[in-house]
This record gives structure tokens, C-alpha cells and sequence, in this order.
């Protein structure tokens, strides 16, 4: 029970994360229909940016680094939260940015172009991090206190500090997200043109800047999730590109046009991956094959059976 326990924190503290890059990909599928696959990118590009903001240059072996991570408020990382803040709020202005000069231009209905563009930015991204930072894993502060003491004993389980934060920060990117929709005028207009693209063109909706206010926002929660899993991955080019496969599969579980499917299946493929594959697995090396590979039949079965997801919209045709 204790080892079960275990896993079963350790599925949630998956889940969380999985599930808030989910959210990112979920936003860009309501209002276009695609999948963006430079999203995991685009992420990792903005945590080197909090990184370069608050790590100290002497341990970021860089020399243009600011070192905010030193400034504290009490018990909080003042100066990590502000460093993270300021990347996500960069990583919007990027996101709006690729909407206007490279994405709006091409036909909506034509997804084909779209696709290959978000597949040459992920190919792109990738190569110039590389360049500028190299593959070498750097460790990345964490938001939540760690120590030998950093959990709260359950079952003889640790349900460490960093799960219930980690919860926290998904639970106020929520909040945040359901205030943006449902109470601000971009909110509504995102919410019409997610809903038909055609009619809030008519009715006077400014598709172009819904769609770049989409992207933005995005890329902003892209970069809060890739900061919440640089300090257990390290951080690194590569770091989003497992993570990536793993939150779409989370969003494809629970409806790639569902806030709240992804919530869930970031939860489902989260738990899937820590007991299911762990009781398999047992910490084999292969461990992370394996959890592929029970993501991609997820992918599958979902596919196969209800293609919409467990929350997703059933698609409609007349005949």
C-alpha cells in the first residue's frame, strides 16, 4: 500500500504538469483546429529565458545571466516567481508575434502549410537553443521549498512539497484562465471564434488578433509548465520533447478541445505512466520506452473508440 501510495503521488505530480502543457495545445486546437507542434518548443525557449533572468552567472556557467533567483520575500522565491512571470509574459509577445507574420497569412481552412510551419519552428527553436546554450542539462531553481524534510507523510508515503505546489500553480493558471474567458471582452471573442469562425467574422470579431491572443496565451502557460518540470528534468533543448508526446496524448484523452478533458487526461496519463508502468517497469532502463508506449496506445484507443475524448465536442455532419 505504502509503494502504491507512492506512485500514486507521483502519477499526480505527472499529471499536474502533462496537464498545463495540455491546456497550451487544447488553446491553439479550439481556435484553429491543429495541433501546434512547436508548442513543447516554444516552452523550452521561454524557461531559458526565466533561467537567464534568475539564475546566479556563476552557476549558469554564462555570463549574461541576472541572478533574480537571490532575491526572497520571506519564505517566498520573490525573485524566481518574477523571473518566470517576465518569460511567460516574452513568451506571449513571441506567440502573438509567429500568429501575425507566420501563421496568419495562409488559408485557416488549409491546415497542411500550418502544420509544416509549426513543424519547421520546432526544428528551428530546437537547432538555435542548441547553438546559444548547448545540450548540456543545467540544474533550474525550483518554486517550492526542497530538503530533507520538504513531504507530508501519508500511508508511510512522502507526498512531497513540490506535488502540492505544483497543484496550486495548475489551480491558479485555471482560475486565471476561466477569468480571461469567461469575463474579459478577448475572452468572449476567443470563446465565438473557437466556436464558429465564420459567424463571429460576421457578427464583427477581429479573428486575426482573437487568434494572436490565443497563441499568446499558449505560449505564456507553455513557458509556466516547461519552469515547473526544467527542476526534475534539468534543463536542456531536448527537455520538451517526451513531455510534449505525453500532454498530447493528456489532451487527447480528455478532448483536444476541452479545458477541463485536459486537466483530466494530464491526471489519466499521469497515473497510467507512474503505476501502471511502474508495477511493469520496476524501474527497468527501459522505463521510458515503455511509458511511450502506453501514451501512444492511449493515443490509439481513444482514437479508435471516441475520437472526440472523454470531454471533447463530437463532430456533427449532415447528411
Amino acid at each position: 500500500m505504502q509503494l502504491f501510495l507512492q506512485r500514486l503521488f507521483d502519477g499526480l505530480d505527472n499529471g499536474a504538469v502533462y496537464a498545463v502543457v495540455a491546456v497550451a495545445l487544447v488553446l491553439i486546437f479550439k481556435a484553429t483546429t491543429l495541433v501546434n507542434f512547436a508548442q513543447g518548443e516554444l516552452a523550452m525557449f521561454g524557461t531559458f529565458i526565466a533561467y537567464i533572468l534568475a539564475v546566479e552567472p556563476d552557476d549558469a556557467a554564462l555570463s549574461y545571466t541576472l541572478g533574480w533567483a537571490s532575491w526572497e520575500v520571506g519564505f517566498l522565491p520573490f525573485g524566481l516567481l518574477a523571473a518566470i512571470f517576465v518569460a511567460m509574459a516574452i513568451s506571449a509577445a513571441t506567440g502573438a508575434a509567429i500568429e501575425r507574420v507566420l501563421i496568419r497569412p495562409f488559408d485557416p481552412t488549409d491546415h497542411l502549410p500550418v502544420v509544416l510551419i509549426t513543424l519547421g519552428l520546432f526544428l528551428i527553436l530546437n537547432s538555435v537553443a542548441g547553438y546559444l546554450w548547448n545540450f548540456n542539462p543545467r540544474p533550474f531553481p525550483s518554486m517550492f521549498a526542497s530538503g530533507t524534510d520538504d513531504f507530508v507523510s501519508i500511508g508511510g508515503a512522502r507526498l512531497r512539497h513540490t506535488v502540492i505546489g505544483t497543484w496550486a500553480v495548475m489551480g491558479l493558471m485555471l482560475l486565471a484562465l476561466w477569468f480571461i474567458l469567461t469575463k474579459t471582452k478577448a475572452g468572449l471573442a476567443f470563446r465565438a471564434v473557437s466556436s464558429n469562425t465564420e459567424s463571429a467574422r460576421l457578427v464583427g470579431v477581429r479573428v486575426g488578433r482573437t487568434l494572436m491572443f490565443g497563441w499568446a496565451l499558449a505560449a505564456a502557460f507553455g513557458t509556466l509548465g516547461g519552469s515547473l518540470v526544467a527542476p526534475k528534468l534539468f534543463l536542456q533543448p531536448n527537455m520538451m520533447a517526451t513531455l510534449l508526446i505525453f500532454s498530447f496524448a493528456a489532451a487527447t484523452v480528455g478532448g483536444l478541445d476541452s479545458l477541463i478533458g485536459a486537466v483530466v487526461g494530464g491526471i489519466t496519463i499521469g497515473l497510467i505512466q507512474s503505476i501502471l508502468v511502474g508495477y511493469l517497469g520496476d524501474y527497468d532502463p527501459a522505463f521510458i520506452i515503455l511509458s511511450l508506449a502506453v501514451a501512444f496506445l492511449c493515443i490509439l484507443t481513444v482514437l479508435w473508440f471516441k475520437p472526440s475524448g472523454l470531454f471533447g465536442t463530437a463532430r456533427v455532419e449532415r447528411v
